[in-house]
């Protein structure tokens, strides 16, 4: 009779398990962040809630204090430690300022409006603020 041939099993890492759940739990960090409460259906009925209109209004501008923690916020806070406020505000300027001139070109060569410019601009500053570019 013939033997069929088993296929080798993979080798072994050490501590390639400590490894995945390490970044298992990196990855599912807001897994872990505290829920905001919730009413019953009784607290609910015993305490109507008044209801008011706001205003429109746009948004203001965020700067960087109010900005929020992201995936390249700890770069941006070791950054922050190696070149120093002053440094790092210059090269976070210049690289926004590159950014905006290329969207502006962009948008120059479509044919977009420059209400559509600045909301790209926007879009733009809001998306480094969720990354954590601002931080």
């Amino acid at each position: 009779r013939e033997q069929l041939d088993q296929p080798t099993p993979l080798p072994t890492m050490p501590g390639f398990k400590t490894l995945v759940a390490v970044l298992t739990l990196c990855v599912s960090a807001q897994a872990f962040a505290p829920m905001t409460p919730v009413k019953s259906m009784s607290q609910a009925a015993a305490a109507p809630v008044a209801l008011r209109r706001v205003p429109n209004q746009r948004s203001a501008l965020q700067m960087g204090n109010n900005a929020k923690f992201g995936i390249f916020s700890p770069a941006v806070v070791a950054a922050r430690a190696v070149l120093g406020d002053k440094t790092l505000n210059k090269l976070r300027g210049k690289g926004i300022s590159l950014h905006s001139q290329a969207i502006t070109e962009w948008t120059v060569y479509v044919g977009a409006s420059s209400y559509q410019r600045g909301m790209l601009i926007k879009k733009a500053k809001n998306n480094g603020d969720e990354l954590g570019f601002l931080v």
